[in-house]
C-alpha cells in the first residue's frame, strides 16, 4: 500500500466500535439498575432475599435461553437488523418495568428483558470479529468489555437519585429512553460486514481482512514465549468450521464453564453489593450509591488494559489474562471478607476486585475468535454467553438463599471465592490456539505456524 493510500485510509471501524461501546453501556444500565433499587422493591412488596434475588436472576435465564437461537440467526442473517430490533424490544420492556404492580409481574418482565437483550452481545461481538484485524481484536474486545463497567459505575448513582426524587418505578421509565434512540442509531451506523458499508474504503477493508501485506496488524505474530506457552498449552490446529464441531469441542465447553463461574461473581456483585454495603457495612442510601460504583471503576480500567495487555504483552494470547482474572479476583473477594470498617480500605479492595475481575474478561470473548471462522463464531459465542450467563441466573438466588439461611454476608460471599477457584482450575486445562489467518474475506483456512506447537 502506498503512503497516499495509508493517509487516505478510512477508520470507520472505530466509529462502529464507539457505537457498540455506547450501545452496550445502555444495555448494561437496563439490566444493572435493579441492584440499586432492590432494597426498595423488597420493602414495598415484602419479599424475602431469595425472592429479591430471583427478580434479578430471571433476567439471566431469559438471556441464556435466547443466546443460541440468536447466534444461529445472526450467523446467517447478520447483525444490523436483528440487534436494532432487540434493542427496541428490551427498551419497551424496561419502560413497562416502571409500571409493575407486584413482584411476580416484575419477575416476568425481567425474564422478557433477558430474552430480548440476548441477541445484543452476540451481535456486537460478532460485529467486532468481522470489523477488526487479528492484532486489534483483543483491544477492540477490551473496549467493548469496558463498556460493561461504565453502566454499573453510573447506574447506582443515577438510579438512587431518581428513586429518592420520584420513586423506584421512575428509574426504569427514564432508563428506557436512551434505548429507543440507540435502536435507530445502531441501524443507521452499523453494517454486518465492513464490505457492506459505504464509509469503508478499499485501504481500510484490506487492513481489516489482512490483505494489506505492509500493515503491522495484518498478521498475528505469536512467536515463541517459552515457558508461558507451555503453561497455557499453546497449540496449532484447524479452526472449527462447522457448528457441530463447535458443539463437540471440549475447549469451547471449558471456556463456557469458566465463564459461568465468572458471571456468578460479576452479577452476584451487581445484585448484592448495594445491599451488602447497607446491611453489613452500615452505609446510608446515598453513600451506598457512590461506594457501589467502586468495583466498576476498577473494572473499567481493567477491561481497557486487559485487551491491550493480551494483544501486546502476550502477543494475542488470551489464556494468561483469564488465569490472572480468576486467581486474583478470588484473593480480592477473600480480602473483602476480612477488611475492617474503613471506607478507604473497603473502596480499595472493591476497586481491585473489579480491576482483576475484568482484566481478563475480554479474553473469554476473544479467545474463541482464534478457534473459529467468521461463520461459526456467532454460534460459538452464543454457547459461551448462554452457558456463562446462567451463572448470572443462579448467583443472585444462591446468595439470597445463603443470606436467608445464615443472615451472614461472610458465608454468602465465600461462595464467590469458591466459584473463582473452580474457574481457575478449569482454565488450567484449556488449550490456547494460534489464531487463524483471514484470507481476503474468506473463511479462516489455516493457523499461523510462527513457532512449534507446545505440548
Amino acid at each position: 500500500m502506498s503512503l497516499k493510500q495509508r493517509i487516505t485510509s478510512t477508520h470507520y471501524r472505530w466509529v462502529v466500535l464507539s457505537t457498540i461501546f455506547i450501545g452496550y453501556v445502555i444495555c448494561m444500565a437496563d439490566r444493572s439498575n435493579i441492584g440499586a433499587v432492590l432494597p426498595m422493591i423488597r420493602n414495598e412488596f415484602e419479599i424475602s432475599n431469595t425472592a429479591a434475588g430471583a427478580i434479578s436472576s430471571f433476567f439471566f435465564l431469559g438471556y441464556a435461553i435466547s443466546q443460541i437461537p440468536a447466534g444461529l440467526v445472526i450467523g446467517k442473517k447478520g447483525t444490523r437488523t436483528i440487534v436494532s430490533v432487540a434493542i427496541l424490544g428490551f427498551s419497551i420492556v424496561t419502560f413497562l418495568m416502571g409500571h409493575a404492580t407486584g413482584a411476580v409481574m416484575l419477575l416476568v418482565l425481567r425474564l422478557m428483558l433477558g430474552l430480548l437483550e440476548g441477541p445484543t452481545p452476540v451481535g456486537m461481538t460478532s460485529t467486532i470479529n468481522s470489523w477488526f484485524p487479528l492484532k486489534e481484536k483483543g483491544t477492540a474486545t477490551g473496549v467493548y468489555i469496558a463498556s460493561t463497567q461504565v453502566a454499573p459505575i453510573l447506574a447506582p448513582i443515577v438510579a438512587v437519585f431518581i428513586a429518592n426524587a420520584f420513586g423506584w418505578r421512575h428509574v426504569f421509565i427514564w432508563f428506557s429512553v436512551p434505548g429507543f434512540i440507540l435502536a435507530l442509531v445502531f441501524f443507521l451506523v452499523i453494517r454486518s460486514k465492513p464490505s457492506e458499508s459505504r464509509h469503508v474504503n478499499e485501504a481500510e477493508l484490506k487492513h481489516i481482512t489482512g490483505d494489506d501485506a505492509n500493515s503491522a496488524s495484518a498478521v498475528q505474530d505469536f512467536g515463541d514465549m517459552g515457558l508461558l506457552d507451555r503453561i497455557i498449552r499453546l497449540k496449532s490446529g484447524e479452526p472449527l468450521k462447522k457448528n457441530m464441531e463447535v458443539l463437540k469441542s471440549w475447549q469451547i465447553w471449558v471456556i463456557t464453564f469458566a465463564y459461568f463461574c465468572m458471571n456468578n461473581v460479576l452479577y452476584g456483585m451487581i445484585t448484592w453489593i448495594p445491599d451488602y454495603l447497607q446491611s453489613a457495612r452500615g452505609y446510608n442510601v446515598i453513600a451506598m450509591g457512590w461506594m457501589s460504583a467502586t468495583p466498576y471503576i476498577g473494572g473499567f480500567v481493567g477491561a481497557l488494559l486487559g485487551g491491550v495487555i493480551s494483544d501486546r504483552v502476550f502477543r494475542g494470547r488470551r489464556k494468561p489474562t483469564m488465569l490472572i482474572t480468576a486467581l486474583m479476583t478470588a484473593i480480592m473477594m477473600a480480602l473483602l471478607l476480612v477488611t475492617p470498617d474503613n471506607t478507604a480500605l473497603i473502596a480499595l479492595v472493591l476497586v481491585l476486585a473489579g480491576f482483576f475481575l475484568n482484566i481478563g474478561w475480554s479474553s473469554f470473548t476473544s479467545i474463541a475468535m482464534n478457534m473459529t471462522t467468521n461463520e461459526t463464531y456467532p454460534f460459538t459465542i452464543s454457547i459461551i454467553n448462554s452457558g456463562g450467563n446462567l451463572g448470572g441466573f443462579f448467583s443472585p438466588i444462591i446468595v439470597g438463599a445463603i443470606l436467608d439461611v445464615t443472615g451472614n454476608y461472610t458465608m454468602a460471599f465465600s461462595y464467590f471465592v469458591i466459584i473463582l477457584i473452580v474457574a481457575f482450575v478449569l482454565l488450567l486445562t484449556l488449550n490456547e490456539f494460534r489464531p487463524a489467518v483471514e484470507k481476503s474475506g474468506t473463511k479462516k483456512a489455516e493457523r499461523v505456524e510462527a513457532a512449534p506447537a507446545a505440548a
